[in-house]
């Protein structure tokens, strides 16, 4: 565990530093370059606060910025470089470096889905009491969240990430242990998911024409 904390409960979000034209990249003949690098900020401040909010570490697990920018972006939010050949990889590593530190219940979630709360961290981790993992299921097919309180490696090879199909190849890969799912959420990734986004967010993004 970091520091002086006595939460045995990581929360690791994984996001993308918002430069423009390097995220969200399919949003931009929506919102541009500029403001989908801004949506990506927000969704990311808005993910932080919520974990702030629930009853646990947090650990921000960044791809690209360096390490000064993006303390410069969200001040001193432990943070570490997210690491590893694909997505998979990447996470697995996350959960390794949480284990490593002595957290016994970890969810990973990602910053493209600002419908979450706090209470959806509450939930996944009261789940990982008495279950092997959780998973936070996207309307798209594939999964915002995922927790566990040991590492299974399995689950993060030889899946098609990006594919409407990555929620069912992991439950098959899950069949022999504890799966408990949280409430289905759309994650904000193409032109088409922007009318989703919460109220609270819709005023802040214009569309370009």
């Amino acid at each position: 565990m970091n520091g002086n904390s006595k939460s045995t409960n990581l929360l690791c979000i994984f996001s993308r530093y918002p430069s423009a034209g390097e995220c969200k990249t399919r949003l931009i003949p929506a919102l541009g370059a500029e403001g989908a690098a801004d949506l990506q900020e927000k969704m990311t401040r808005h993910i932080i606060r919520m974990g702030q909010q629930a009853d646990c570490d947090v650990l921000l697990c960044m791809d690209g910025g360096t390490a000064t920018e993006v303390s410069l972006w969200l001040g001193d939010i432990p943070h570490v470089c997210q690491e590893g050949d694909d997505l998979g990889a990447r996470m697995d590593h996350a959960f390794a470096v949480g284990f490593a530190r002595g957290y016994e219940n970890i969810l990973l979630v990602g910053s493209d889905c600002p419908a979450i709360t706090a209470s959806f961290f509450a939930e996944g981790f009261l789940a990982l009491a008495s279950a092997d993992l959780v998973f936070g299921p996207s309307v798209d097919g594939g999964y915002y969240l995922i927790g566990m309180t040991k590492r299974y490696p399995e689950l993060f090879t030889g899946i098609e990430w990006g594919t409407s199909q990555v929620l069912k190849l992991s439950l098959q890969r899950a069949s022999k242990l504890d799966v408990r799912l949280l409430p289905a959420l759309h994650d904000i990734d193409e032109p088409d998911d922007l009318n989703k986004l919460p109220e609270f967010m819709q005023y802040e993004i214009s569309v370009v024409s």
